[in-house]
């Protein structure tokens, strides 16, 4: 009997616990929802880009070399050649304006898709931190 309610609790306690969104998980979703809306139309619906003139997102050594950089990209545009999977790209990317919550969540559904995979979840306090980093002021 001793063993019992210690079991129930642990039981109960798990079962609350799988109730709990993933922090990532959800982050993943909403990315989802902005990316659609915000960066299909030239990146491509499924991540491949555009040929040789807007550089893929899909399994893209670029995004996962350059985590920072690829945020800098949304929050302040992108501009002057970059390579990626071995292909240089030097075309204009405007800066997106979105929140800090918001290029995070974008940000943790690209490095998750696609033949993504990352171990790093991107804050919104990582995207502030960047923000005051604006090359332009």
């Amino acid at each position: 009997m001793k063993l019992f309610f210690p079991l129930i609790f642990f039981v109960c306690l798990q079962a609350i616990m799988a109730q709990q969104p993933d922090p990532l998980s959800e982050s993943i979703k909403l990315g989802e929802t902005i990316y659609r809306k915000k960066c299909s139309a030239c990146h491509g619906k499924n991540g491949m880009g555009k040929g040789k003139r807007i550089p893929p997102l899909a399994k893209s050594d670029y995004l996962k070399n350059n985590p920072e950089e690829s945020i800098r990209g949304i929050l302040f545009g992108q501009e002057g050649e970059i390579v990626v999977n071995g292909i240089a790209y030097d075309k204009k990317m405007k800066a997106i304006k979105l929140t800090n919550q918001e290029v995070a969540d974008v940000m943790n559904y690209i490095i998750n898709s696609w033949g993504n995979k990352s171990s790093t979840t991107i804050t919104r306090e990582k995207v502030a931190e960047l923000r005051m980093t604006n090359p332009k002021q």
